[in-house]
């Protein structure tokens, strides 16, 4: 199981596999072309509550890690649908976070590898 991440700001390449946008909203100043999304899960993404009470805070990190595990573990479809992806070939998980050590794609990331 191939997981890449990258943000969704930085150019798609045909090593990416299948692009899975993981943001609940499309990214500012984003289209579609430039984009290159083949998947939007949204459901996949932290709620508005969890995302409002994180605010990028690093020091908050190991608490927003753990509840996020605890808002997927509740979508386990979102989850089999981003595995039988992962099985077909490499995924990329795109995100427009600026933070690329401490994102809900990081997170997503961390999750997917340790419950395949």
């Amino acid at each position: 199981m191939n997981i890449l991440l990258k943000r969704v700001y930085e150019t798609p390449h045909r090593d990416d596999g299948t692009r899975i946008l993981v943001d609940r909203l499309w990214p500012r100043g984003m289209t579609k072309e430039r984009a290159k999304i083949d998947v939007w899960l949204k459901e996949i993404t932290p709620s508005h509550e969890l995302r409002t009470w994180y605010q990028h805070d690093i020091d908050k990190w190991p608490d927003f890690k753990r509840r996020y595990f605890a808002e997927i573990d509740a979508h386990p479809e979102a989850v089999r649908e981003l595995l039988r992806y992962a099985e077909q070939g490499t995924i990329t998980l795109v995100y427009a976070a600026k933070a690329p050590e401490h994102n809900h794609a990081l997170a997503l990331k961390q999750y997917l590898e340790q419950n395949r």
